[in-house]
């Protein structure tokens, strides 16, 4: 066997391995920060039943929507709601009563899980969290309102 047999034999031998090896790391990488960005609310998820019993104290109860107005206007959202993006949430803490319960709300409950816990870690009383999407598959009614725009003819008189 000459020397470029011997050197392209070693290439397949050890080629496939060294990929596996480097493959499988990254992979391994990849996934790690997936399970890791899996996060785990401590506060109550509650269901459309539980959210309606809520409801119907409402001088008692806080809804704080953590959507986009468009998400808010394309899903539809609550009649009464505070809404507070998720991202901006902790700066806005001292306009939130914390004499009510309050229900985080979100789209599929990633935002609202996190915020309540949040919430709850800063003396708030948090009821649960939901996601509206999921509210509305268990028989909620949700009120879809088309965003409103700024009219830049108006005049502030």
């Amino acid at each position: 066997m000459n020397a470029l047999s011997k050197l392209l034999l070693l290439m397949f031998v050890i080629a496939p391995t060294a990929f596996g090896a480097t493959h499988g790391s990254a992979d391994q990488a990849a996934a790690a920060p997936a399970a890791s960005e899996q996060y785990k609310p401590k506060a109550p998820q509650i269901n459309r039943a539980k959210l309606d019993e809520l409801l119907a104290k409402p001088d008692q109860l806080l809804i704080i929507d953590l959507r986009r107005p468009d998400e808010i206007a394309s899903v539809g959202g609550f009649q009464v709601y505070l809404n507070i993006q998720a991202t901006e949430l902790e700066n806005h803490l001292a306009f939130i009563p914390k004499d009510r319960s309050i229900v985080t709300v979100s789209n599929h409950a990633g935002r609202s899980g996190k915020s309540a816990d949040l919430l709850a870690g800063k003396g708030f009383k948090v009821a649960g969290w939901l996601g509206a999407k999921y509210y509305e598959e268990e028989g909620g009614k949700l009120i879809k309102t088309a965003p409103s725009t700024p009219n830049p003819q108006a005049s502030i008189q």
